[in-house]
């Protein structure tokens, strides 16, 4: 069951590929998985967002387990919640097969697979929320990725279960999902300062990191796929990228485990060496939001720093909680931003640079451009769908304050939206890792890390700069 060699935008079955000729347009936009992605999750935003304008919440269904620190705590969370996981789970259920059966697959191979990566996901996500997990970023995702290897690794799946592994069509619902917890708003809510800074490290990192992967030889989309997981959020920014220029499986899940590398080495480096240069809360906030690679593993780090400050006794300039301040302005807000517009620059690259057509005439292949319904029907619709769930929440957030978005939206909106969008990570994490044979994974050789590293020294040395000597003044002046 080896399918390490396939694209994130694999071929599906005929069905998958588009509606027969002469048939209408419009059935196309229910012929094809990257469409139903698109229906799928905005149907689930504009649910989401029907009970908000109401007064209420979809947070019961969107059910995320609590921080725990015993296995009883975990237990009860589970016994409390375990309504609104049944409830989440027909939900999840009917949308997807209702969809692959009108694309042209058997829900009765798909939904018994399906049950089980369900049950088993629950697992992982209740694991993911142990209290020390966060210490060692082992994140929901990252830890369904390893457990699908270490299952796949030692065991054979049975065949029937395949049906259930939708790597693509998972991933491409929780990258929409992702759109809409970005609206455009933060980037005005962040700053003329942070959004400069996040797009200065953005362009310089990924394109120290890709340049260097295609001088060591990557394949462009390899190197595309790292370039991206360095200059923007590790593990959203290279799974998104990758569905973007149909990158293979293995480079996706090579770039993750280079992210989390270097995360979980930023978590501890970055607030000792902070301290021994005596740097203000505000302004290690900032490099730490342009140095780190994860979202958990940064707040791990400017929290960390935030405390030094606390217990100090002003040994340490700033307001603690300036670190996480700053960190959040240049991470999560100018840095995460960047998302989609990498996907839709990198997507059309790809269909109209990469994926030219090629001929044999004569003695030889003669390249040729495609045209442009060739680039159309080459183009990864999700980022499309990405882009409109951005817009929309963006037109939400239009209608509140910075002060007023974090205290009502996030929890009774975004909030929601984001436990599904770790749901649909999960499936597609824990999917990839049972169909990939170690054996297969030449992704993660010396050259990917060379090129990634060569990119954390620039993170690094981009964010000490421009922390500290060109925009020290405004990190200074944060939580005054």
């Amino acid at each position: 069951m080896s399918e390490t060699h396939q694209t994130l935008d694999a071929a599906a079955p005929a069905a998958n590929q588009g509606s027969t000729s002469g048939a209408p347009r419009w059935r196309g936009l229910f012929a094809k998985e990257d469409w139903w992605a698109i229906w799928l999750a905005l149907i689930i935003i504009a649910v989401a967002y029907a009970l908000f304008a109401g007064g209420t919440s979809i947070k019961w269904l969107a059910v995320a387990p609590a921080k725990w620190t015993t296995l009883d705590a975990a237990a009860h969370d589970l016994a409390v919640h375990a309504s609104s996981y049944l409830a989440l789970y027909v939900v999840w259920a009917v949308l997807l097969s209702v969809s692959l059966a009108v694309i042209g697959h058997k829900v009765k191979h798909f939904l018994p697979a399906f049950t089980i990566l369900f049950i088993v996901s629950i697992l992982i996500f209740e694991a993911g929320a142990w209290a020390s997990a966060s210490k060692y970023n082992l994140e929901p995702p990252l830890v369904a990725l390893l457990l699908g290897l270490l299952i796949a690794n030692v065991t054979t799946l049975p065949a029937w279960f395949e049906a259930g592994l939708r790597v693509e069509y998972y991933i491409k619902v929780g990258i929409i999902l992702l759109g809409a917890t970005l609206p455009f708003t933060l980037l005005v809510w962040a700053g003329p300062v942070a959004v400069v800074q996040a797009s200065i490290v953005s362009l310089v990192t990924f394109f120290v990191i890709y340049f260097t992967g295609k001088w060591l030889g990557l394949d462009r989309r390899f190197a595309a796929v790292l370039g991206v997981g360095g200059a923007v959020c590790g593990v959203s920014a290279a799974i998104a990228i990758a569905g973007a220029v149909r990158a293979k499986r293995e480079h996706a899940s090579a770039a993750i485990t280079l992210v989390i590398a270097w995360a979980i080495v930023m978590i501890f480096l970055l607030p000792f060496v902070s301290q021994a240069l005596g740097l203000s809360t505000g302004i290690a906030g900032a490099w730490i939001g342009t140095s780190e690679f994860a979202d958990a593993a940064g707040v791990a780090a400017a929290q960390a720093y935030g405390d030094l400050a606390r217990h100090a006794g002003g040994a340490i300039a700033g307001a603690p909680d300036a670190s996480v301040q700053a960190f959040t302005l240049m991470k999560v807000v100018g840095r995460d931003i960047w998302i989609g517009i990498w996907a839709f620059a990198l997507a059309v690259v790809a269909t109209t640079r990469w994926d030219e057509a090629s001929v044999q005439a004569g003695d030889g292949a003669i390249k040729t451009r495609i045209s442009a319904s060739e680039i159309w029907a080459r183009f990864p619709k999700f980022v499309i769908g990405f882009v409109l769930a951005s817009a929309f929440v963006t037109w939400v957030a239009s209608h509140y304050s910075l002060a007023e978005y974090r205290h009502d939206v996030i929890p009774g909106l975004v909030g929601p939206i984001t436990a599904l969008r770790t749901w649909a990570f999960i499936f597609c994490f824990l999917s990839i890792g049972l169909s990939t044979r170690i054996r297969g994974l030449n992704g993660a050789s010396f050259k990917p890390f060379l090129a990634f590293t060569a990119g954390v020294v620039v993170n690094v040395l981009i964010g000490y700069w421009l922390s500290v000597h060109v925009f020290g003044a405004y990190w200074n002046g944060l939580g005054a």
